[in-house]
């Protein structure tokens, strides 16, 4: 019997994890870093989904150490240093600026960073291909999409001879880049560009304000606006200002129309990331990945508030439409 009893032991320890087990039996500490608020972020929730899906579930292997700067950059380094202290084994970081602070926290943590417009040009991989140091994840290609959204509004309103543009100054890394593609697709469309900026909550009414009723607006990606988007909208509604935004939430909320890769698409693909790092890839070998997913979402009853008639072939290229 006993020489039974050890043979089964022996199967035992020697036999594979079986299918869908959790990928490590230690706990497993994820950082992760926003500029945007709690409640108007949608990375979070499809970082943790994409997470399960590799293995990961919090309370039994990973702890998600989480930090929001509410819009205001000037906290995140701060909060980057927080997660360092906290000894996380990979710091999630999304967009631009938080990618920069926790790449400026830390240069032996890995970083994923999640939908960087430009992370070449931001200087936080040396290639696309090959990033070299301890940062790797998803591009956003935000700046090559600005022209999109330009082309959607044109199309929309095709006697529109001016766009005004939402822009943050306080975000030049990011915001400079975007400036520049509105400025060429602009040239290209013929229409004339009217440069709105706001630095803060405080700054939106004044901004919006600013804008001509009926002229169409282009809200570029920024931390800042995302926080406040129900507030932009509600100051743009009560103008009757059409707008066209860089995320599907934005729609959602009442927008017109919205046109940019999916922030949750990205967001999961990270989880892929931190999972091969855990497991010992080095960042630097990890090429970026840029967005395969894009989403085009029309809001129709804001398009019937505004008077507003949307092409059909618009509407037949739209991944969602809502009624």
């Amino acid at each position: 019997m006993r020489r039974v009893l050890v043979a089964l032991v022996l199967v035992l320890v020697g036999a594979p994890l079986v299918a869908g087990a959790p990928p490590q039996t230690r706990l497993v500490r994820v950082g992760f870093l926003s500029a945007l608020s709690q409640g108007t972020d949608p990375m979070r929730p499809a970082l943790t989904q994409g997470l399960g899906e590799v293995g990961y579930a919090e309370g039994q292997n990973l702890v998600v150490e989480t930090r929001y700067a509410e819009g205001r950059f000037e906290r995140l380094p701060e909060l980057a240093a927080e997660l360092v202290r906290a000894r996380c084994d990979v710091i999630v970081a999304a967009v631009t600026q938080a990618s920069l602070a926790a790449r400026d926290a830390t240069a032996t943590i890995p970083i994923v960073m999640i939908g960087v417009a430009d992370p070449v040009a931001a200087g936080l991989v040396a290639s696309l291909a090959r990033p070299g140091g301890n940062v790797t994840g998803t591009s956003g290609a935000f700046t090559q999409i600005v022209g999109k959204q330009m082309e959607l509004l044109k199309e929309t309103f095709p006697d529109a001879t001016r766009v005004a543009v939402l822009w943050n100054p306080a975000n030049p890394v990011y915001q400079a880049l975007q400036l520049r593609e509105a400025q060429i697709a602009a040239r290209v469309l013929r229409v004339e560009l009217q440069l709105v900026d706001a630095r803060t909550r405080a700054d939106l009414e004044r901004a919006v304000a600013a804008i001509a009723s009926r002229r169409p607006l282009l809200i570029v990606g920024d931390p800042l606006f995302s926080a406040h988007r129900s507030r932009i909208i509600e100051l743009a509604t009560a103008r009757r200002i059409p707008i066209a935004a860089s995320v599907r939430e934005y729609a959602e909320a009442g927008a017109l129309l919205a046109y940019a890769p999916s922030f949750a698409d990205m967001s999961r693909r990270s989880a892929v990331y931190v999972d091969r790092i855990l497991k010992g890839a080095k960042p630097g070998d990890l090429p970026v990945e840029e967005p395969t997913a894009f989403e085009l979402v029309v809001n129709l009853r804001a398009a019937r508030a505004l008077g507003v008639a949307v092409p059909r072939p618009l509407l037949l290229r739209a991944s969602h439409v809502i009624e």
